[in-house]
């Protein structure tokens, strides 16, 4: 029999292994014992309302099934999508509003921990949502940027502000079919309203206003965290780090910083420098201290700081089982609860931050961005007094992989002209040469149901190799990193042809890490600047690019793949369909959502399939914007067959040229 391989991660493979055979639970394990209800898994189970849960099974559900109330299969599988948009629309609402406030408390000068690093990119952003900032104090523009921000959240009418960054044309569908978001807690509210027992009634209307919720994600609550991130902590360029289990050290004491919001992990990577600390941990038996970062929390500090990562989701549990580490310091989303159980075995302190996020076993030391620094030197004293208490047990990994991280906006338009002359025509031009094929954004979790991080590691070496520019974030970067995908020297052992001409060219990894999961909002400005430098397309829609998220768990990743579907771009998830029962909501989210806004949402289990669908989707582009057609290492001027008006034009463009014998245009 054939062993069941449950991580494509070495190391990670290692330390899993290592707790096994000695039986500790993980969520590997769990993962095998707990299979999916088939019923809710394809959306067939309606629980809103105490009548059911109504299950929709048989033949003819589609046609005949009815819950007690009536509702068809479509409506239920339609709002239960919508749910899970909602939820994760709150989820990175909330972030956003949480970077909001610490704006606002460095503005009003209520915290000295904190100040604005990036005057420039403040400025950036107050002249896009309309703030007045030429011969202003920096505090005050912040203020008021920060006000017009909160505004977003509570609007009952009108448009939140980041509307206007989009490509006109992607902006006129949008108003075509109404899912201009006013508010994020609004479409958040109305979501869960048009959802309950008794209201509509309409899978179409249903999932177009989830569209309208997913858009106060991505043009809204993401994009105001990911911009404010920023303006308070300083634009990412590319910046050496490393990524693995194996980051841990022997001799020093180590601190996991994981979850999402970078406030707390920025005070916290300031404060393990300081001499005092440093001292404090030597009088323990330490050498030093050495922080890492897990899932995107890791990311927010490695972009700007190079601290190394130890990996994604399914990694968390086993850092522990390294037996290395003195304190998990997490704040919200992506916390398995099991850390606490898990902790008990070994000497490893479990430390919430966030009064959103409480665990019954762990220290709870509560984040007040008004005592940031404080704070901070809390939690690092609270893990060096644990370092005399580890013991010897524990999974040992030395493996580490450099990774280069931290490719913004900014940057990836600066890195294509420099300072004077940045743009996006190069990689616009690459594109329409057929150097780049296109681009891919991959995104998403890494999941224990299938060999975790595989599916990551599988389609991004794929994709480099037929020519697509990837752009990663969130786990799907860490799964990228901890496989050692992250450097320049990959383009020259993997890449297509085109594609390694133009990363030798630049000096540029064939996959450009852009950050945490709100980061990916940064595709979507990076998509509209391409629109707007012209010659690819007018709008997002119809560029060839997809987003992929191959192993995705989380509401915050449906929500994430309808504002880029309804963005424009095609989406594909990798595994089964959350809507599979009904027929009718999946033609609504691939051909409907088509044709009104030229994305879609797909769901497909086979890697080699998702693939397939991606550069079919990339090439079908190619072919209704007329670029020349892809064909790997030949990037010349194509030739084109031209009826006879054209050539009359030509030839006489050419009639004052003696010895002009024909003509070659591309």
């Amino acid at each position: 029999m054939n062993k069941i391989i449950k991580t494509a991660n070495k190391e990670a493979a290692q330390v899993l292994a290592w707790g096994e055979a000695r039986g500790i639970e993980t969520c590997f394990s769990r993962a095998e014992k707990l299979k999916p209800c088939p019923i809710g898994e394809s959306g067939a189970c309606c629980k809103v309302c105490h009548m059911g849960p109504c299950r929709l099974v048989g033949k003819n559900a589609e046609e005949e099934g009815r819950g007690i109330c009536g509702a068809t299969l479509p409506v239920i599988a339609a709002r239960n999508l919508a749910r899970m948009v909602a939820a994760g629309t709150a989820c990175h609402g909330d972030h956003g509003r949480d970077m909001v406030f610490t704006l606002l408390a460095v503005a009003d000068g209520e915290t000295k921990d904190f100040k604005i690093k990036d005057v420039k990119k403040l400025y950036r952003v107050a002249g896009i949502i309309g703030v007045e900032f030429e011969g202003r104090p920096v505090n005050d523009v912040a203020k008021d940027v920060a006000v017009k921000f909160m505004e977003d959240f509570g609007r009952q009418r009108g448009e939140i502000n980041y509307i206007k960054r989009a490509p006109k044309k992607t902006q006129e569908r949008w108003r075509k079919w109404g899912i201009v978001p006013r508010g994020i807690d609004r479409e958040v509210a109305e979501t869960l309203d048009r959802t309950t027992m008794g209201m509509d009634a309409d899978a179409d209307s249903i999932l177009n206003h989830a569209l309208k919720a997913s858009l106060a994600n991505g043009w809204g609550g993401s994009m105001i965290s990911t911009d404010i991130t920023d303006i308070l902590f300083g634009t990412p360029n590319p910046i050496k780090a490393e990524a693995s289990l194996g980051i841990f050290k022997d001799d020093e004491v180590n601190i996991v910083i994981h979850g999402h919001e970078p406030s707390l992990a920025e005070m916290i990577v300031d404060v393990v420098y300081e001499k005092e600390m440093i001292d404090y941990a030597k009088s323990k038996g330490a050498k030093g201290i050495n922080l890492g970062g897990m899932c995107c929390t890791a990311n927010e500090v490695m972009m700007r700081h190079g601290i190394p990562t130890a990996g994604g989701f399914t990694n968390q549990e086993l850092g522990i089982m390294t037996g290395l580490i003195e304190a998990m310091v997490v704040d919200v989303q992506c916390i398995m609860p099991s850390l606490t159980r898990l902790a008990k075995k070994f000497h490893t302190k479990v430390i919430t931050t966030s009064e959103k996020v409480r665990m019954p076993g762990a220290m709870h030391i509560a984040f007040d961005e008004h005592r940031a620094k404080e704070i901070a030197r809390e939690i690092v004293k609270t893990a060096i007094d644990n370092f005399p208490n580890r013991r010897l047990e524990g999974s040992r990994v030395t493996e580490r992989f450099p990774v280069i991280a931290g490719f913004s906006h900014e940057y990836i338009e600066y890195m294509q002209g420099g300072r004077w002359r940045a743009s996006f025509r190069p990689l616009n031009d690459a594109i329409m040469a057929g150097r780049i094929r296109g681009v891919v954004g991959m995104a998403g979790c890494d999941n224990p149901r299938v060999p975790s991080t595989g599916m990551h590691k599988f389609l991004a070496i794929e994709l480099i190799k037929n020519d697509v520019l990837v752009v990663s974030t969130g786990c799907s970067s860490a799964s990228c990193g901890t496989a050692g995908f992250l450097t320049p020297e990959m383009a020259l052992e993997n890449a297509g042809p085109g594609l390694r001409e133009v990363c030798e060219a630049i000096g540029i990894p064939p996959i450009l890490h852009l950050g945490a999961c709100v980061d990916n909002t940064r595709i979507l400005t990076i998509a509209s600047a391409m629109a707007a430098e012209g010659g690819l397309s007018d709008e997002i829609g119809g560029m060839p690019a997809v987003g992929i998220a191959p192993e995705f768990i989380t509401e915050k990743a449906i929500s994430i793949g309808c504002y880029f579907a309804a963005s424009g771009v095609p989406v594909i998830f990798g595994g089964e369909s959350p809507v599979e029962a009904s027929k009718e909501v999946t033609k609504i989210m691939t051909e409907v959502w088509f044709e009104r806004f030229m994305g879609a949402l797909h769901f497909e289990p086979d890697p080699e399939k998702i693939l397939a669908m991606a550069l079919d989707y990339i090439d079908q582009a190619r072919d209704r914007l007329k670029l020349r057609k892809y064909e790997p290492g030949k990037f010349g001027a194509e030739r084109v067959l031209m009826d006879m008006a054209a050539r009359r034009v030509l030839e006489r463009a050419a009639a004052p040229h003696a010895g002009v014998g024909g003509i070659n245009e591309s």
